[in-house]
């Protein structure tokens, strides 16, 4: 979904929780190849695919969409223990949130994925790091995980950075005016989780303050950050 910012004051009355629905993601080149990938189930190129790309990218708002699609369950990546695994797979889909290294079993992921191949079962990993940089103990599952196409997210670019700013601040109920989303664009890393903290950090000090959201309390705070 575009989101096109407009030149006055922008008001919201969404609730206070980001809406993870498939209109509700905004499209970008950052992450267009990846939305491609959950648009175009069940014909993908393997049936186990990851996607990787840094905190707050939209690999958990994505798997969302594909889950509500496939009727997948979800799981962490941490959570996952080869007790849990036939489970896991029952309705043919899976979602393996966070693979992070060190923070998972190693022997439980790869009973998942021998066992995903033998039922013809769909799984999506998220991941911030890609296979081939983790150091994984288990040789077999090392290379298998290595096989599995990679799809990545990227930085946004300014329009796609400056509608998460709009789209953070509506899911707060936030009303925000242009020069504030200018000013903060210009001056915050270009990065999905740098927009979400920003965002959080003008809501809850404008809250305490009992002040409107404007450039001028921008600036203070983020030359305070």
């Amino acid at each position: 979904m575009s989101v096109r910012v407009q030149p006055r004051q922008l008001a919201f009355a969404l609730p206070h929780a980001e809406s993870l629905s498939r209109d509700d993601f905004l499209e970008g080149s950052a992450n267009a190849e990846a939305l491609g990938l959950i648009d175009s189930w069940p014909d993908w190129p393997n049936r186990v695919m990851l996607l990787a790309g840094p905190e707050g990218s939209g690999k958990s708002h994505l798997a969302s969409i594909w889950a509500e699609q496939a009727g997948a369950r979800s799981t962490m990546a941490h959570a996952l223990t080869a007790a849990t695994v036939p489970g896991a797979l029952a309705t043919g889909a899976l979602v393996v949130e966070d693979l992070t290294p060190d923070h998972f079993d190693e022997r439980a992921l790869f009973h998942l994925l021998n066992l995903a191949r033998e039922d013809g079962a769909y799984v999506l990993i998220t991941t911030r790091i890609v296979p081939v940089a983790m150091e994984i103990g288990l040789r077999d599952l090392r290379s298998r995980l290595r096989a599995v196409p990679v799809v990545q997210l990227n930085a946004p670019d300014d329009l796609l950075f400056r509608a998460l700013i709009v789209k953070f601040c509506a899911d707060r109920q936030m009303s925000i005016d242009e020069t504030v989303v200018s000013y903060i664009s210009s001056r915050i890393e270009r990065s999905f989780a740098a927009a979400r903290r920003t965002v959080e950090l003008l809501d809850s000090e404008a809250l305490r303050l009992r002040r409107p959201v404007t450039r001028a309390l921008a600036a203070e705070l983020l030359r305070e950050s």
